[in-house]
C-alpha cells in the first residue's frame, strides 16, 4: 500500500533556489543545474551555465545579452503551460517587475504553488502587469517588507525630476539608474510626462534600452554621451548607471545635479551616502502596502515569504492569522542583485 505524500512535499525550497522534486528541475536557481526556470533577468534571479534554461522569451533575450546564454534556451509565453517531468504542470504569468518578468504557477497533485520571483503592483509602460492568480501556497519576495516603504506615485517622482531640469537652466541633469528595468522605466514615464527631448544615455545603458526597443517598448530619441559635446548636452536629462554619478565620466556633462531613482531613497541616509542631490523614490518592487494586499487578493492557504524584510512581513500574516513562513536562500540581495530595486 502507498503512503500519501505530504502536502507540497514535491516542492523544496533550498538555499541555492526552489527546486520542483518530481521534476528535477530548479526555479532561480544561484548554481548551475540541469534544468532552471528563470522568472526574469536580474543577476540574482537568472545566470549561465545552466543545461536548460526555460524562461519568456524576453527574458531569455536579455539573458543571452547579460550572461551570453544562448544554448538551451526553451521559450515560454505568458499564459502558457508546460509539462514537466513527473507530472509537474508549470504556467508563466505577468509580473510586472520587467521586461519578461514573470510568476511560475506550478501545479502537481491538486495543489497549486505560485512563485512570484519578484514583482510590483503599479502600472509600468515597459511590461506586462501583474497578475493575481489564486493558489494554495504562495511564494512572495519581501524586498520592501516594512510598513515605512510606501512609493509615491511616479507621476509625483517625474514632476519633481523635469522641475529639476527647468531649474538647471544651460546645466543637466544626471539620473543613476540601474541598466536593467529601472533606466527603461525612466524612460518611458519621462515621455509619458510629456518630455520628448533627446535623452542621453552612458555607454553602458545602450544595448539593455536597444533590446528593449527591439520588444516594442517605445523610447524616444536616446543618443550616447560619447558621441556629444558638452554644449550639445545642455538642458538634458542623462541616464547613467549609479556608479557613475561621482565618477571622472560625469565631469564631462554640464553643471550636472545628480539624481537617484530607486525604492531605497525612501531612506535618507542611502541618499546622502551616494551624494545624491535629487532622490526619486521609483521602485520596481511592491511597497509594503502591495505586498500585504497581495498575499489578501491571492488567497493562499500559506506564505513562503523569501530574500528581503522576511520578519516584518512574517509577524504581518501571523497577526492576521495567516499561514507563513520564512525562506533563508542565498544570493537573495534586497538591492535586487544591485540593479534592481
Amino acid at each position: 500500500m502507498n503512503t500519501p505524500s505530504a502536502p507540497f512535499s514535491w516542492i523544496k525550497p533550498a538555499k541555492w533556489g526552489v527546486q520542483i522534486v518530481p521534476a528535477d528541475t530548479w526555479i532561480d536557481p544561484s548554481r548551475a543545474v540541469d534544468r532552471a526556470l528563470v522568472t526574469h533577468g536580474h543577476a540574482d534571479h537568472a545566470r549561465g551555465g545552466h543545461g536548460e534554461t526555460v524562461a519568456t522569451p524576453e527574458t531569455l533575450a536579455i539573458m543571452a545579452l547579460r550572461y551570453n546564454t544562448r544554448e538551451g534556451a526553451v521559450p515560454v509565453q505568458y499564459g502558457e503551460t508546460i509539462r514537466l517531468r513527473g507530472g509537474v504542470d508549470a504556467t508563466f504569468i505577468p509580473a510586472g517587475h520587467v521586461l519578461g518578468s514573470a510568476q511560475i504557477l506550478l501545479e502537481h497533485a491538486g495543489e497549486r504553488v505560485v512563485i512570484t520571483g519578484d514583482y510590483k503592483r503599479r502600472a509600468d509602460p515597459t511590461c506586462a502587469p501583474f497578475e493575481v492568480t489564486p493558489c494554495d501556497v504562495f511564494i512572495t519576495e519581501a524586498t520592501f517588507g516594512l510598513p515605512v516603504f510606501a512609493h509615491p506615485p511616479i507621476a509625483d517622482e517625474m514632476a519633481k525630476l523635469l522641475t529639476a531640469l527647468a531649474h538647471q537652466g544651460e546645466g543637466s541633469v544626471l539620473v543613476g539608474a540601474y541598466a536593467l528595468g529601472k533606466a527603461q522605466r525612466v524612460i518611458a514615464e519621462l515621455r509619458t510626462a510629456g518630455h520628448s527631448q533627446t535623452i542621453y544615455l552612458h555607454g553602458a545603458m545602450e544595448k539593455m534600452c536597444r533590446l528593449y526597443e527591439e520588444h516594442g517598448v517605445e523610447l524616444g530619441d536616446l543618443k550616447l554621451v560619447a558621441d556629444h559635446t558638452k554644449g550639445e548636452i545642455r538642458g538634458s536629462i542623462i541616464i547613467a548607471p549609479p556608479s557613475a554619478l561621482r565618477g571622472t565620466w560625469s565631469r564631462r556633462l554640464p553643471d550636472p545635479a545628480t539624481a537617484m531613482a530607486s525604492g531605497w531613497m525612501r531612506v535618507r541616509g542611502r541618499a546622502r551616502q551616494r551624494g545624491v542631490e535629487l532622490p526619486l523614490i521609483i521602485s520596481d518592487h511592491a511597497d509594503w502596502n502591495e505586498l500585504t494586499q497581495t498575499i489578501i487578493d491571492v488567497g493562499p492557504a500559506e506564505t513562503w515569504i523569501t530574500h528581503g524584510r522576511e520578519e516584518a512581513l512574517l509577524r504581518w500574516c501571523e497577526l492576521n492569522q495567516r499561514r507563513a513562513r520564512a525562506l533563508a536562500m542565498v544570493g537573495r540581495d534586497e538591492d535586487g542583485g544591485q540593479d534592481g530595486e
